[in-house]
């Protein structure tokens, strides 16, 4: 017997009596699933060895055409965590600090540069997907970002310009009076849009890289998490659950699943929870008067909200950071945020909720190099992993290799460790609950 589905209404005020009508996996893994089969075994050596399964794939595939024997390790099941877990929103970075806050942070010249490397990261992912023909959905949708409060509009507007005059980036403004030829909601007073931003299907995405890596020769090895990473002349050896390897260079690319293999990353990256959840396939006639422009969505809000449609089955997926919570908790989080912009939508059934770990650092920039030990990394994409972390495998395979294309703006930023840890990681529900609570309160 079918489970009566679990409406928006009843999940945002916690009536879960028809919880078990919904999926509690990435609506994504439905067009890709997640294949428990886990590869190859663990190869006695290789040239570089990628702790990782993630979206620094792209590191493996620039790697395997230089020439280099690859081994990617994960812990798990590839491709089960945040790399197939997002939103599929590509940005360029650029709304995580306003130009004028960079500025005063870095200098002109770095924060030019800065913003000016993160529409390259738009460009490269394009690139990627054309070249290497992922039939995963990519496309130009742009985004719009609605004002919370009529000073977040002027504020918006305001950096729009400054982000024109230091980084070249196009965006325009939409006032309150035409916001409905971009969003069927009159919760915000306004918005910006940037019309490069883009959309693809991040399961899809993932599954073309990992198959253009395997087809290179490179390995995928599922269970074979890495318990140690020890230094030998010859490079490194690394014990994994899956028997030790033998390997020049190492990269850890874990992000928002970094924990205790690397002691330098452990103190530099907080993992915070962003929920997610999709509804049932609506009209296309419905969906067309709410979001018209089928771009991708978010908002001013310190905790924000982000949305859009799905690019194949006209389904509503909707995430934030619900942190503080889990589970059927997080989804009525988000499921009240829904319904605050669509007021209509409460009859609308629920079919898929999840979660993902996202890696933020203390500076809210992602950083990639070399540790004194010879370790590489790429980590800290601070929710906008999609585009970075396929950057940043790339650059990072580049300097790994010696070629000097792999410089970046990046390189020379220093790694900020959070202050007092552990007391870091336990505050972020705190933090995250009051910065609700004042954008509740409008302060």
């Amino acid at each position: 017997m079918t489970a009566p589905p679990l409406t928006l209404r009843d999940l945002a005020a916690g009536h879960l009596g028809n919880e078990a009508s919904v999926t509690y996996a990435p609506y994504w893994w439905d067009a890709a699933p997640r294949l428990e089969t886990l590869g190859p075994a663990l190869p006695a050596k290789a040239d570089v060895a990628i702790i990782g399964s993630g979206l620094r794939l792209s590191a493996a595939l620039t790697l395997l055409d230089k020439g280099r024997e690859v081994a990617v390790l994960d812990r798990g099941v590839p491709g089960y965590g945040a790399s197939t877990r997002n939103g599929g929103q590509i940005g360029s970075g650029n709304q995580k600090f306003s130009v004028k806050r960079l500025i005063a942070l870095r200098g002109e010249e770095k924060a030019a540069a800065l913003l000016r490397e993160g529409t390259r990261m738009l460009d490269y992912i394009e690139h990627l997907v054309e070249t290497e023909k992922i039939d995963c959905h990519f496309r130009r949708c742009g985004r719009f970002r609605g004002a919370m409060r009529p000073e977040h509009y002027e504020a918006m507007a305001a950096d729009m310009k400054d982000l024109k005059r230091v980084a070249g980036v196009e965006s325009f403004m939409v006032p309150r009076s035409e916001q409905q030829s971009e969003i069927g909601s009159a919760v915000f007073f306004g918005g910006s849009v940037l019309p490069n931003d883009a959309s693809l299907h991040p399961a899809l995405y993932h599954s073309g890289l990992m198959q253009r890596v395997e087809a290179r020769g490179g390995a995928i090895i599922g269970n074979a998490g890495v318990r140690k990473i020890a230094r030998e002349a010859s490079g490194f050896r690394l014990e994994t659950d899956a028997g030790p390897i033998q390997c020049r260079d190492v990269l850890v690319a874990t992000n928002g699943y970094t924990e205790n293999l690397v002691d330098t990353l452990k103190r530099r990256i907080v993992a915070i929870r962003s929920g997610l959840i999709a509804t049932e396939e609506l009209p296309a006639d419905l969906t067309a008067r709410l979001m018209p422009k089928n771009r991708v969505y978010g908002n001013t809000n310190r905790v924000f909200y982000y949305f859009r449609v799905s690019p194949d089955e006209n389904r509503i997926v909707w995430g934030g950071r619900a942190v503080g919570a889990s589970g059927a908790r997080a989804s009525a989080i988000l499921a009240h945020d829904l319904l605050t912009v669509f007021p209509d939508l409460g009859d609308i059934a629920v079919t898929h909720a999840w979660d993902g770990q996202i890696g933020y650092t203390h500076d809210a920039l992602p950083h990639l190099g070399r540790m004194a030990d010879g370790i590489h990394y790429a980590v800290g994409y601070c929710g906008t992993g999609v585009s970075r972390a396929t950057y940043f495998g790339h650059k990072i395979a580049l300097q790994i290799v010696g070629d000097p294309d792999g410089r970046t703006a990046f390189d020379d930023l220093a790694f900020p460790a959070f202050p007092f840890h552990p007391i870091a990681k336990r505050a972020v529900p705190l933090v995250a609950a009051w910065y609700r609570l004042r954008d509740t309160m409008k302060i």
